[in-house]
């Protein structure tokens, strides 16, 4: 009996050098997914009827960044798991690489940043009070973005997430 002939598995040489995306793609497309993460941590402020105009720049510049960070990640990492891939393998790891990325970067960021403030109160660099300290700030400045951050991200940056996701699936063949 005759078995349909599979294409050979690429090695990881070939994926790694496959997963490097266009310069174009990659820097010009994190800066506007970045804007688009602001984008929708304004209008979710704008929804929620939240204004906190004191820090409203410095949550833009947060998803900002975050976004940015989570799209330079995402891609590469996109394109090397979902290559020779059918398009909804692609769509599918487009859509986890890229959400996990941004909420992870963006979360790091503002743990980083609550971090920083209260920095003023810890023990010295490199002790292990320090050390404890760093990690249980860090963790609950995660946990609290969990709480209050995710939910600007929601509606729009899900609309986004799905266009960008079809993008990348359509974009990596």
């Amino acid at each position: 009996m005759l078995q349909a002939s599979r294409p050979s598995p690429l090695n990881l040489r070939t994926r790694l050098a496959a997963s490097i995306p266009s310069v174009g793609l990659w820097l010009l497309g994190a800066l506007v997914w970045g804007a688009v993460m602001a984008l929708s941590c304004l209008l979710a402020m704008w929804i929620l009827h939240w204004t906190p105009y004191a820090h409203r720049d410095q949550l833009l510049l947060l998803f900002l960044g975050g976004g940015m960070l989570g799209w330079l990640t995402a891609v590469p990492v996109t394109r090397f798991f979902s290559l020779d891939r059918p398009v909804e393998t692609r769509f599918a790891a487009g859509f986890l690489f890229l959400s996990v990325g941004t909420v992870a970067f963006t979360a790091f960021l503002f743990a980083m940043q609550y971090r920083s403030f209260y920095a003023q109160w810890h023990a010295p660099f490199g002790t292990r009070i320090w050390a404890f300290q760093f990690v249980f700030t860090s963790a609950s400045a995660v946990f609290q973005f969990c709480v209050l951050g995710l939910r600007l991200f929601l509606p729009f940056g899900l609309l986004f997430l799905v266009a960008a996701s079809l993008l990348l699936a359509r974009h990596n063949r």
